[in-house]
């Protein structure tokens, strides 16, 4: 099941938007959107008679977390490489503030205080209830399911501060979307799905979560040990090989098989 935030020019509601996507993340032309009532997360899927066309809709980040959003730094080798640093022997966590959050088709903003910054396409997973000290191999009872996040970076602060907080807290450093896929199982990313980013068209990012150092279950269970989760906080996962700088102007979509895809553009920021 996909579960969207979507806007009509009205109020910000909840759906489950249907039909096939294809290979490139894209949904097919009939897909509609069939409204929820409430949140999902805190009342259940409850499906109403009002539909519309998913070309009517405006989607928006399918979640605000409440709470935070916990990023994972250097969760792929070739990442960790590129980055010129060693694997980490435990997940090395960070947070971005939920102010972040931005949805599809929203714009980057670049920061004056930064000349370089980055993409990073990344699994992400939504909590779906509150939980603390979950055992890995219950991890699976806590995620409400999963979408796409672009971590957006400020590479050059990340160097001159000395940790992330900055580099990747600007808002709009989050954008998440389309939709949470409800109905995948960490076992699926264990196997490999597709993680690919695209800088105008180009292909800059070819990974596959198989090469997760530290798997969703594991990124679950680790962070739970040291804070609680809330329901809509947000685990990013960590980033393939290929992060690269993007300019004012540049169109960068993230395609993850299983999910979908998600598509911003850079602004300069006012």
């Amino acid at each position: 099941m996909r579960i969207c935030r979507f806007s009509t020019g009205e109020e910000p509601r909840f759906g489950v938007v249907t039909g096939e996507v294809d290979e490139f993340g894209q949904p097919a032309e009939d897909s509609v959107v069939v409204a929820l009532a409430g949140d999902p997360l805190y009342v259940g899927i409850k499906v109403l008679e009002e539909q519309y066309a998913l070309s009517d809709v405006r989607l928006l980040a399918p979640i605000i977390p409440r709470s935070k959003v916990v990023g994972i730094g250097k969760n792929y080798a070739a990442h960790a490489a590129e980055m010129g640093g060693e694997v980490p022997a435990e997940p090395l966590m960070f947070l971005k503030p939920n102010t972040t959050v931005v949805g599809p088709g929203d714009p980057i903003q670049y920061p004056a205080q930064t000349s370089d910054l980055h993409y990073e396409g990344e699994l992400a997973v939504v909590i779906g209830r509150i939980c603390r000290d979950v055992p890995v191999e219950q991890a699976t009872d806590v995620i409400f399911g999963y979408t796409i996040a672009n971590d957006v970076t400020a590479r050059d602060l990340q160097k001159s501060d000395g940790q992330f907080t900055r580099a990747k807290g600007f808002d709009s450093f989050c954008p998440l979307g389309p939709w949470i896929e409800t109905d995948l199982d960490p076992q699926d990313f264990a196997d490999g799905r597709a993680v690919q980013t695209f800088l105008n068209g180009d292909v800059v990012q070819d990974g596959t979560t198989a090469d997760m150092i530290f798997d969703v279950p594991a990124l679950v269970a680790y962070v739970s040990s040291v804070m609680t989760l809330l329901p809509g906080d947000v685990i990013l996962t960590g980033t393939p090989e290929g992060v690269g700088p993007m300019q004012v102007g540049d169109e960068v979509e993230i395609s993850i098989a299983g999910i979908g895809a998600l598509t911003n553009t850079v602004s300069k920021r006012n």
